[in-house]
This record gives C-alpha cells, sequence and structure tokens, in this order.
C-alpha cells in the first residue's frame, strides 16, 4: 500500500481579482487524520473542493494524486465514484425532507426503480446510531436543530463508500458531548482503514486528534507538522496561522457595569409544533449597561429558543412573560417592534437567517436599518455606500470592495457583516447567538474586541455559546439553561468549566 493515500501538487486557483490558492502541496498519508488549518480565507475550502471536483479540473493548475494514480475530476460523482466523500461547511440538506430522505437523495436503496423503503429506514437507523443521533428517521429536517442537521450531514456521507473521509468545521454546530463523539468516531473509522481530512478551527480537537498538520496562510502552504517528528502545540499553530503570535486569546476589556438595562420577568414558551409541550419555562434574567452575559447550555437546552422568542417572538406559542428595557416594560412582539426598542440578534445561522448571500456586503449592511438611510421613503445610496464603507473597515472585513457578493466571503468575514449589519441599528441590548462558531481563531480575537467596544460604550451585550472557555474569557456573568430551564447564576471570574457543567445539566431544584 502506498505511504501517501492522496497528493496535491502546486495547486493554483484563481477566482475574478483574487488569487485563492498559490501553489500549495498537500500530502496525506494512508489511514492518517490530517489536519488542514489557516484563517478563514486561507484557502482550505477552496483546496477541498478543488480536490472534489466543485472547482472541475481545468479550471486550476497543478496535480491531483488519489491512490499513486493522477485524478482528473470534474464532478463531485466523479471524486465520490473514487471514495472520496466531502462534508461542506454549508448543509446541503432539503428542509422539506425526512432524515432517511435526505440521507439516501441520490443514493436511493431500490430495486428495480422501486424504492425500498424498509432497506432505507434500517439503514437509516444503523447510520443514525453511528453519529450518536437519537431521532426518528422519518422527522423533517427542518425540524430539528443546526446541531443535528450537522450529524446527519455526516451519516449521509457515511452511507457511501469513503477511502478519504473530509470534514469541513464537522463540530462546529456541536457541543462538547457531541464533538467528544465525533472525534471518537473519527478513531473508530481509522482502526478501519478510513483516512481523514478534519478541518476545523478548534485547536484543541485538533490537537486531541490528528496524526499530521498542514497549515496555510494567504492561499499558500506556510507549515508541515509532524507530532512523532516534533512538539505541536496550539501557539506554534496559531503563530503559522497568523503570522504573529497571540499572547492572550481573550483581549483584556476594563468593565464599567452600570444598572440592569434588559430584564425577562416569568418567560415561558410553547413549542410551535407541539403546544402541549414547554420549551422555555419561568425564565428570569437581566442584563446591565456595559456587561457580557453569557449563556451556557447543551445542545436542546433552550438557548436559542430564548433569544428567538425573545426577539420578536420568532419562536415558539403561548409566550407568557414581560420583557422591560430602562425600568419600564417594552414590546417585543414583531421583531419590528423589538428593533424599535432598541434590541438586536445575531443568529447562530447566519447562512439562513442572517445574510442574503447573493447580494453584496454593501446591502447587507445596511438592510437591518434601511429606515435611517432613507428620506421621504427613498434610499439614499451616497449615505449607504458611506456607511457600509465605514463598517468596514470598523469591522476589519476583507473584501477587495463593499459590491463583493457577501456569499464569496470567508466564514469569519460573514460573520462580521452580520454583526455589523445590527451594530447599524445602534442598538442597546445586543444577543449574539454562537457569534464565533466557525471562525478561527484571529477573526474570533477580532470580534471579541468588537464586543468589547460594544460593552465599553454602554452596551448591554448577551452571549450564547457552546465552548465554555469563550464564555469564561469574555463574559462578565454567566447564566446557565437545562430543559429550558435556568438553573444557575455566577460571576465569570468565579467559576470555571467544572462548575458550569455540573449547573448545565442539572435542574433547577437541584441548584437551589
Amino acid at each position: 500500500m502506498d505511504q501517501y493515500l492522496l497528493e496535491m501538487r502546486h495547486i493554483t486557483k484563481t477566482f475574478p481579482g483574487v488569487k485563492a490558492l498559490d501553489d500549495v502541496n498537500i500530502k496525506v498519508k494512508t489511514g492518517a487524520i490530517h489536519a488542514l488549518i489557516g484563517e478563514n480565507g486561507a484557502g482550505k475550502s477552496t483546496l477541498m473542493k478543488v480536490l472534489s471536483g466543485v472547482h472541475p479540473y481545468g479550471t486550476y493548475e497543478g496535480d491531483i494524486l488519489f491512490k499513486g494514480k493522477e485524478c482528473h475530476f470534474k464532478s463531485i460523482n466523479e471524486s465520490e465514484s473514487q471514495g472520496i466523500v466531502i462534508i461542506h461547511q454549508e448543509l446541503a440538506l432539503i428542509p422539506e425532507l425526512s432524515i432517511a430522505e435526505n440521507i439516501f437523495l441520490g443514493n436511493e436503496q431500490a430495486s428495480r426503480g422501486i424504492l425500498n423503503w424498509n432497506e432505507t429506514i434500517r439503514h437509516t437507523i444503523d447510520l443514525l446510531k453511528k453519529v450518536r443521533l437519537d431521532v426518528d428517521p422519518l422527522e423533517k429536517v427542518k425540524n430539528i436543530g443546526v446541531g443535528k442537521q450537522q450529524l446527519v450531514e455526516i451519516a449521509k456521507a457515511l452511507s457511501k463508500n469513503v477511502d478519504l473521509l473530509i470534514l469541513d468545521e464537522p463540530t462546529a454546530s456541536l457541543n462538547e458531548e457531541d464533538s467528544a463523539n465525533l472525534l471518537e468516531l473519527l478513531r473508530e473509522f481509522q482502526t478501519q482503514g478510513m483516512t481523514s481530512i478534519l478541518i476545523s478551527h478548534k485547536l484543541k480537537e485538533l490537537l486531541s486528534i490528528s496524526t499530521d498538520f498542514t497549515i496555510l496562510r494567504d492561499g499558500q502552504t506556510v507549515a508541515d507538522l509532524h507530532p512523532e517528528e516534533e512538539e505541536v502545540t496550539q501557539d506554534k499553530i496559531i503563530k503559522h496561522m497568523v503570522g504573529r503570535d497571540l499572547s492572550n486569546l481573550y483581549p483584556e476589556r476594563h468593565a464599567s457595569i452600570g444598572d440592569i438595562k434588559f430584564e425577562i420577568r416569568d418567560w415561558q414558551v410553547d413549542h410551535p409544533l407541539q403546544p402541549d409541550k414547554k420549551m422555555l419555562k419561568d425564565i428570569n434574567f437581566n442584563v446591565r449597561s456595559g456587561e457580557v452575559v453569557g449563556f451556557a447550555g447543551l445542545m436542546g437546552a433552550g438557548r436559542t429558543e430564548l433569544a428567538m422568542s425573545i426577539f420578536g417572538k420568532s419562536f415558539g406559542k403561548n409566550i407568557q412573560g414581560e420583557a422591560w428595557k430602562d425600568g419600564q416594560k417594552i414590546d417585543v412582539g414583531t421583531v419590528n417592534k423589538a428593533i424599535e426598542n432598541r434590541l438586536a440578534y445575531v443568529s447562530e445561522d447566519r447562512k439562513e437567517y442572517g445574510l442574503i448571500l447573493m447580494d453584496s456586503v454593501r446591502k447587507n449592511l445596511s438592510i437591518a436599518n434601511l429606515k435611517g438611510l432613507s428620506h421621504r421613503n427613498i434610499l439614499n445610496l451616497n449615505e449607504e455606500v458611506t456607511l457600509a464603507e465605514s463598517l468596514q473597515k470598523r469591522m476589519n472585513i476583507k473584501t477587495p470592495t463593499i459590491e463583493q457578493t457577501t456569499g464569496n466571503l470567508s466564514g469569519g468575514n460573514q460573520q462580521k457583516v452580520v454583526l455589523g449589519k445590527w451594530i447599524n441599528t445602534d442598538p442597546d441590548v445586543l444577543i449574539l447567538d454562537e457569534p464565533t462558531r466557525g471562525i478561527d481563531v484571529g477573526a474570533k480575537y477580532e470580534i471579541y474586541k468588537i464586543i468589547n467596544e460594544l460593552a465599553e460604550s454602554g452596551k448591554s451585550i448577551i452571549v450564547i455559546s457552546s465552548e465554555l472557555p469563550e464564555l469564561l474569557g469574555i463574559s462578565d456573568r454567566i447564566y446557565t439553561i437545562n430543559d429550558g430551564e435556568i438553573t444557575g447564576e455566577a460571576n465569570a471570574d468565579e467559576t470555571d468549566q467544572e462548575k458550569l457543567m455540573t449547573m448545565m445539566t442539572h435542574s433547577r431544584e437541584a441548584s437551589v
């Protein structure tokens, strides 16, 4: 057997005005778990799209050798037929179809053109067990959370004959327990002879599982690291990624916390499809001016549901309770009313709810506050351009022009656009749901600085995150939530991950 299952030599890929890949080289050993690392925009996803045929042969320069043979893939079907399966960062599921239908879409379990539903369901159950997902195979994808949808994508990939499994940010949407299960699955697959390429910004995960590391920066290969030859540390990886040392992952903030700015009292929310199921029960919390308040909880605990129900009652039915701001009860019954009361919400799913990917950066930055840029209901284009350019500089959005299509930006820069869009509304209370999901350490640091600047200017910030170190690093105070109830509260400098996890997994009665 060849030592290297995959070799990509001198790969160069150019888009209009941008050289995304510049003479990139990577070698992946048979049976390896190979980490591909770099900042957003470094070229990782583009390189894998070249490999899988998304960017077909003839649109790039360089050579691809797989199993010792030169390959000229012109489509995903061609690369998959050779045993290369890629799970992209962007989910490719059809919301209205069931989990089983999504997993076997294009790979139907059929005989003589007749779909065998019994076989489809049986295989789906087996695949879901492999990814530790306990759901009904006939459940529609739209009814499960984004984290579970990621697991469905992985199950879909495993339904094919895989020699090389490529995972682009597979744990970005997962909590710590589900992430650990997925990494354990990759180890199991490795013992069975499968080779994996893992793209992730969670460096601790990569260090715990990867056998080799390739690091890209600005479309070029800058380092190949092999733990059996040298010590590979988080600091070493970061220095290669960003070209500089990050002495502290969380920038220092000088908090000046004032009076209670925003408060939720006795909040209750029923499930939108199951009226007899209570999603949120007797929620009470507050956030002060200049304060960053974190919300910690396992997947399904109710964090996103809480945020969406508060912001214009965008989730749930039979919502009861009160929202107070500056000592006065306010109406958050619609998104427009929430915005009028100077609330803003950055969704965990920026592609589905945060951005219009086909529109320009300019339009996305201005869309939440068109009223402020209009005179007698006519949009002032000059003011819109000035605003967009100002926000681009303030947020350090890396784009050739504000007219760039937002979908062509890297994940980190898309996240900055979403954040800039809501900053444009000048909110008093900003709810950030997984604000750094799927972005690199450099972009995370910049977003942390923006959060600090907003808090120091007197804004009240609520941060929902599945990464406990992140919450501990940027929050002043943290609430824990479990099964739709707030189960604990602690000052960030007086608690740790173990204490938070204990509160996250206990009932409210046990915490009292």
